[in-house]
């Protein structure tokens, strides 16, 4: 269990939160609260005080028989919260890369057995100690770059005994693994070979097979369709959220990557926790999601490797929608899981500012798969999840240097991670 922590020398304390807010939203997205020369107190696992150095004089009795920390003036940040990964999978596909390079559409690439397919083949042949040992080393990777809470999806199996394999790995990442995770089903990521032509057939199996068995092994904590064009429509949706409802799983959904499908309506109807993609996301869709509890979550990994459009970040933030960005690292259309690259691409692709882009990338990231009560900020009472940087100049250089790991020390759950 960790004891207690003592970070000194800090030049910047960014992301704290006095207001205990879950999400940030709109205008308030450009608000990051910062301390400049500070201290950060970590007792128990829990952030227990914070403020100016000067104020360390009063925490005498605190700080007794504290582990000392010296940032040496780097900055120390939340944890990223990567809310959307399929990091288990086997192996890679850069041959399928090559083949966008020469031009060929991710949706050819799926019909000529490429994509999902692909993945879900390689899956079905590796047992699960392989799939521990390869999600393992990228869970390490992503760890240095900053991020300590991340949600992954099954989604390779596609059948009820493959879709078990990925989410028992993810249980066994829970267990080897110090980052938060959260599970998530995504039987709903592509539809079988043998089930094409009657699609209706795969969703009844995920319905009255996979998702009774996935939750009464408490094997996830979300349920996920992908509803886009090509994939599930929205009845097929509405059927598979309401299944997963009923057995206590809350909907997340791919939607709107490829055309405007109706996901984001669907997401919203049934209080998704987030939709995730939104390349194709309009006035209809922006109206639909204010006022709701669903977290827009945006991927610019997929939407940079991909060659995609861009969703319009800046509209909905400007219309007064909070936003999330994630990784979605996976081998086919994101494969990497670096989210200072994200928060890189967050201001460089969709113009967020780097005070929305971090925001984006903590607090929302953490609302967006439901720790955000527990992660996301520096705050009294939350979970101790923080990085310190080297010295960097300004909370801008974050973004700016995209091709640099600014990461010098990793705290997770109050303890120093050795990287």
């Amino acid at each position: 269990m960790a004891g207690k922590l003592l970070i000194t020398n800090i030049g910047r304390l960014v992301g704290t939160d006095q207001e205990l807010k879950l999400l940030k939203a709109g205008a308030d997205m450009s608000r990051l609260d910062v301390i400049d020369d500070a201290f950060l107190l970590i007792d128990d696992g829990k952030i227990k005080a914070f403020g100016k150095k000067q104020e360390l004089r009063f925490l005498t009795d605190e700080t007794d028989d504290c582990q000392t920390l010296n940032a040496r003036g780097g900055m120390v940040f939340p944890s990223f919260c990567d809310s959307h990964t399929h990091l288990v999978y086997a192996g890679s596909r850069e041959i399928e890369y090559v083949d966008k390079i020469k031009g060929l559409s991710y949706e050819e690439i799926a019909k000529r057995g490429g994509g999902i397919l692909n993945s879900s083949k390689r899956l079905h042949e590796a047992d699960e100690d392989e799939l521990t040992e390869q999600a393992l080393a990228r869970l390490n990777e992503i760890m240095a770059y900053g991020t300590g809470a991340v949600e992954i999806k099954s989604g390779y199996g596609l059948n009820t005994e493959d879709e078990l394999k990925m989410l028992r790995v993810i249980r066994r990442l829970q267990a080897l693994s110090p980052l938060t995770i959260k599970a998530t089903f995504l039987g709903a990521h592509a539809v079988p070979e043998e089930y094409k032509g009657r699609q209706d057939d795969y969703v009844d199996l995920i319905i009255n097979e996979m998702i009774p068995v996935v939750s009464s092994g408490y094997l996830a904590d979300f349920i996920d369709v992908f509803c886009d064009r090509g994939f599930f429509t929205p009845d097929q949706t509405e059927r598979i959220l309401m299944a997963g409802i009923k057995h206590g799983l809350r909907p997340k959904i791919h939607a709107n990557e490829l055309d405007y499908s109706g996901g984001i309506q669907v997401g919203v109807k049934y209080d998704a926790l987030s939709v995730d993609h939104l390349e194709y996301t309009g006035d209809e869709e922006i109206e639909a999601l204010l006022g709701s509890e669903t977290m827009p979550t945006l991927l610019p990994g997929a939407a940079f490797f991909l060659n995609m459009v861009h969703a319009p970040a800046r509209k909905m933030i400007d219309a007064g929608l909070p936003i999330a960005l994630a990784s979605d690292f996976n081998p086919g259309s994101s494969p990497s899981g670096n989210m200072q690259l994200i928060l890189s691409m967050g201001s460089i692709m969709f113009r967020m500012t780097p005070e929305e882009a971090i925001n984006a990338c903590t607090i929302n990231g953490a609302y967006a798969m439901g720790v955000s009560d527990e992660l996301g900020s520096i705050a009294i009472g939350k979970t101790a999840n923080v990085f310190i940087t080297h010295p960097i100049p300004s909370v801008e250089y974050m973004p700016y240097a995209y091709g640099s790991n600014k990461v010098a020390t990793v705290i997770l759950n109050g303890s120093i991670v050795k990287l």
